[in-house]
C-alpha cells in the first residue's frame, strides 16, 4: 500500500516536471508571447509562499517540489519580463 509521504513525493514529481517542457520550449524558441505575465507573477508568488509553508511545517515533499517549481517558473517569468521590457524599449525607440 502507498503511504501518504510517497503519494506526496509522486504528486510533487508530476507537478514539478510539468514545467520542464515549457521551460525547454521557451529556451528553444525565445517566444513568451502566449504566456500571461500576470498569471506567472501570481503563480510564482504562490509557489514561493507554498515553499515558506513547507519549510515552516517541515514537509519535505512540499519543500522539494516548490523549490524546484519556483526555480522553473521563475525562469519562465524572468524570460517573459525580459521579452515585455525589450518590446517596450524597442517600441519607444522606434516611436521617437
Amino acid at each position: 500500500m502507498l503511504d501518504i509521504t510517497t503519494l506526496g513525493y509522486i504528486a510533487a514529481f508530476c507537478t514539478t516536471c510539468s514545467f520542464i517542457p515549457q521551460v525547454l520550449h521557451i529556451f528553444k524558441t525565445r517566444d513568451t508571447q502566449s504566456i500571461s505575465l500576470a498569471m506567472y507573477s501570481i503563480f510564482v508568488t504562490g509557489v514561493a509562499l507554498w515553499l515558506v509553508y513547507g519549510v515552516l511545517v517541515i514537509d519535505p515533499p512540499i519543500i522539494i517540489a516548490n523549490a524546484i517549481t519556483l526555480l522553473l517558473s521563475s525562469i519562465i517569468l524572468i524570460m517573459k519580463i525580459k521579452d515585455v521590457t525589450g518590446k517596450r524599449t524597442t517600441f519607444s525607440k522606434t516611436s521617437a
